[in-house]
């Protein structure tokens, strides 16, 4: 949001500016605008007042088109907070003389909010170098809650056909490159162009085959970092796209890539690689990851040709939009592919280990597989859900084993395919299955490395003691399971022990 863009405020803006005019003793109103609104920040409450401007993307030229947008926006960001997000009030008399309570017909609308911190936003937390693995962890269990209640596209719609995907991308494109003179830019342009129309011609049956599948979904649609706040230790979205429908319909992969840049552009390439992948554990949609790419590299032109727009308007140098170009062309570069497995029995480290190798990849490029949460997902379970199995029965048993570690290793073989390393978090108690996933990297080009973390017999039991009682963890390893693996496991033998793959 900014402030001070309108040098003369219209009497109704003007008028709502007095504290008087609020009920609970309000001391001051403050107004933040954007270019398409009027936002009255009132003692704990902000009341938004939609511009009367009718632009490519949006219409609110008429007091009824108003009403209806206003009640779109407290619908549809209601489906994620509705705390905030609290009704839509008339606003009654005159212009000069504005009342919030009145009888007659409105002479306008505003959504009230509850206001919150700003402090709280994301963008600030990050740029305040708050944000943390935790806090991105409970975004992707909001989102992925958000997604999976989202109403899905229905087959033949245009919401994620070919046109719907390919034109908003390409419109970029003509955008930027009417808006810059620069000719190095504009080359830069052009090559990132053709990328976009081979693999857009490359991935368009897997897009089609995505919305047939129910992932087009009606999204939040404008999910930057400074569109979710931290309350209570808990992400909460707000502000999702009203005003235009082909903004806000999508495949759940472009959603998930905004946000995945935008921690990009703050220079937080761990965290981002952790969002990735905790939202893809979530959901199980590990194939988001062969189209996430092209999204983000649209996203990230978005972005640029905001900032190229800005230019238009204000003084200002082509530093941001050079930055969002640079990151578009670090997303297609490729980098060296690498997969990883883990060893070791349960209560060593191995997911501790793991976690601290996502947050480490400066390419943001790494995905984690993690064998207890597939292997529940393989049975119809939640990861956290307990399935009552014991010691080789259920879940567990031999052909089970078996069934799980073909499902990672298929898993994995898609993601080194579609340009993404992988970690894979489970026991490999078995020197077979450690050399089934050595061929597999050999196979796809890729690095490959064992990490083994250590720890002693009695830090293993009480490791195990601990994450049971908590119960949060996908793992249902008891001590029974430990004694098991000490039975059986076939330690790495000296031809496996090299240094990890970086």
């Amino acid at each position: 949001m900014m402030t001070g863009m309108d040098a003369d405020l219209p009497p109704l803006i003007d008028a709502l500016q007095d504290p008087a005019r609020y009920p609970d003793g309000v001391a001051r109103v403050e107004l933040v605008q954007t270019h398409i609104s009027w936002v009255l920040l009132a003692g704990d409450l902000a009341y938004k007042i939609k511009k009367p401007v009718k632009l490519s993307f949006l219409d609110f030229s008429t007091l009824a088109l108003r009403h209806k947008y206003c009640e779109d926006e407290l619908r549809l960001n209601r489906r994620f907070a509705p705390d905030l997000y609290l009704a839509v009030v008339g606003i009654f008399n005159t212009a000069q003389d504005p009342q919030w309570q009145g009888s007659g017909e409105p002479i306008e609308y505003a959504v009230k909010m509850r206001r919150f911190e700003e402090s709280g936003r994301l963008d600030h937390v990050c740029a305040r170098g708050e944000l943390q693995a935790r806090h991105l962890s409970a975004l992707a269990d909001a989102l992925v809650t958000f997604h999976q209640s989202a109403a899905v596209a229905p087959p033949g719609s245009r919401f994620g056909s070919g046109a719907h995907i390919l034109q908003p991308a390409l419109d970029n494109f003509t955008d930027l490159l009417r808006c810059l003179p620069d000719a190095g830019l504009q080359t830069r342009l052009v090559a990132l162009r053709s990328w976009t129309l081979a693999q857009f011609e490359q991935l368009a049956p897997l897009m089609q085959a995505r919305q047939q599948a129910g992932w087009v979904r009606e999204c939040h649609g404008d999910l930057h970092l400074a569109n979710m706040v931290l309350i209570d230790e808990r992400v909460q979205l707000f502000d999702c796209i009203e005003f235009n429908e082909d903004l806000r319909w999508m495949d759940v992969a472009s959603e998930i890539s905004f946000v995945y840049i935008d921690l990009l552009a703050h220079q937080q390439p761990g965290l981002a690689d952790w969002l990735l992948d905790e939202i893809l554990s979530r959901s199980g949609d590990y194939e988001a990851a062969r189209v996430l790419r092209f999204y983000a590299v649209y996203r990230a032109l978005v972005r640029a040709k905001v900032a190229a727009l800005r230019l238009a308007q204000i003084q200002g140098d082509l530093s941001e939009v050079e930055t969002y170009v640079a990151l578009a062309e670090r997303l297609l570069a490729p980098v060296p592919l690498r997969l990883v497995i883990t060893h070791g029995l349960s209560g060593c480290g191995k997911t501790v280990a793991s976690d601290a190798l996502l947050q480490s990849d400066p390419d943001a490029s790494t995905l984690r597989l993690r064998s207890d949460v597939e292997r529940k997902r393989l049975f119809g379970l939640a990861r956290s859900a307990a399935s009552g199995s014991g010691v080789g029965t259920g879940i567990y048993v031999a052909n089970a084993q078996e069934r799980t570690y073909t499902h990672l290793r298929e898993q994995a073989a898609m993601l080194l395919q579609a340009g993404w390393s992988v970690v894979v978090d489970a026991a490999f108690l078995k020197r077979a299955d450690r050399d089934a996933f050595s061929a597999l990297a050999q196979q796809m080009g890729a690095a490959f490395s064992i990490l083994a973390p250590q720890a002693t017999p009695g830090q293993l039991r009480q490791r195990i003691l601990a994450r049971s009682a908590a119960g949060q963890d996908a793992s249902e390893a008891t001590l029974a399971v430990l004694a098991q693996q000490m039975q059986t496991i076939e330690p790495l033998a000296p031809d496996e022990i090299i240094a990890p793959a970086r």
